[in-house]
């Protein structure tokens, strides 16, 4: 703004001076893409700046400009502090040494050969020097803040994994607590393990702790999605339905979408269990890039031409939740094959 301001005022009819001003917008220009695309400036670009704007334009005031007073080169001259401080930030500690040594003495040259006071030139070189100074301090400081935030943030999403782990870990106390111990525990207190109640209960819990081991520690991110479609899978095995679940890299996904989803799988798998004619449903739940789906089979009549699909719930409610939430249900079968339900989210 300086050197427009300058021009604008005191040398507006001189082309030279048009061209020196283009030249030091141009180099600021170029090191301002460089930075916004790189995230930092390239040495070329501070180079370019450094030895344009900062060595080579004093000259060109001096000889072709027509800058013959300090008064008429000072606005080029006040282009190198911002060269300089753009040095000592873009290029490594030797070579920016190098780069405000160089314009040091461009710019006591271009001030003596205008005639410049000691005195200006003592200013005017303090100021350049203080300038890389000062930007150097500045940059130290910002760049030990970012590391100082970087740290401070990687704790806290150290700390928030560790109590999502926690929490998970509390959930699944829980619930061995309230089925396989609860099991042991009237076992050992005498009831009869032979009954059929007995052991079929045993065997959905066997099953819920077989399911529960085979959860990696890479399925964390899905344990909304594997604790509402297990209480799921429980519901239906705590009425007779024998389930058999697989879980492989689960998503994560919000807390009313899972809930959603369980609700369509509980459907599905009464719906199996009232018209299927078979006691054991399987399920299949995956994640891709962030997609969720989840497979109902069972091996029992299938769909049967000429007859409604089995079940009012399964084209009412699995099919309305599915859409309620954007996602899709497809439902496929054949007489004698079975029926396939296939819930994907998003759609």
């Amino acid at each position: 703004m300086a050197g427009i301001s300058a021009v604008l005022q005191h040398q507006r009819h001189r082309p030279v001076q048009w061209a020196m001003l283009g030249a030091a917008l141009t180099c600021s220009a170029v090191v301002f893409a460089d930075t916004r695309r790189r995230g930092c400036p390239a040495p070329w670009a501070v180079w370019l700046d450094v030895l344009v704007t900062g060595s080579l334009l004093p000259f060109v005031a001096y000889t072709w400009g027509g800058a013959r007073a300090p008064e008429s080169i000072a606005w080029v001259m006040l282009l190198g502090g911002s060269s300089a401080a753009l040095a000592t930030v873009g290029l490594r500690r030797r070579a920016a040494a190098t780069a405000i040594v160089l314009l040091v003495v461009t710019h006591a040259s271009g001030y003596i050969a205008v005639a410049a006071d000691t005195a200006v030139i003592g200013a005017h070189l303090n100021a350049l020097v203080f300038s890389a100074l000062i930007s150097r301090v500045l940059w130290w400081y910002l760049r030990r803040q970012g590391t100082l935030l970087g740290a401070a943030n990687d704790r806290a999403l150290a700390a928030e994994a560790q109590r999502a782990r926690y929490a998970e870990r509390i959930k699944h106390h829980r619930a061995l607590h309230d089925t396989v111990l609860a099991t042991l525990t009237a076992i050992a207190g005498g009831v009869d393990a032979g009954t059929n109640e007995v052991r079929r209960r045993c065997a959905r819990e066997a099953a819920y702790l077989r399911r529960l081991v085979e959860q990696t520690g890479d399925q964390e991110a899905g344990s909304e999605i594997f604790t509402a479609l297990e209480e799921s899978v429980r519901s239906a095995e705590s009425l007779g339905l024998k389930v058999t679940a697989r879980y492989h890299e689960l998503p994560s996904v919000p807390a009313d979408i899972a809930r959603a989803m369980a609700d369509a799988v509980t459907e599905a798998l009464n719906n199996v269990r009232r018209h299927a004619g078979t006691g054991h449903a399987y399920m299949t739940v995956t994640g891709d890039s962030g997609r969720l789906t989840v497979a109902v089979v069972d091996q029992g009549h299938g769909l049967v031409p000429g007859r409604a699909a089995p079940g009012f719930g399964l084209t009412r409610s699995v099919h309305g939740r599915m859409r309620e939430i954007g996602g899709h249900c497809t439902v496929d079968g054949a007489p004698g094959e079975g029926v396939s339900v296939e819930l994907r989210w998003p759609r």
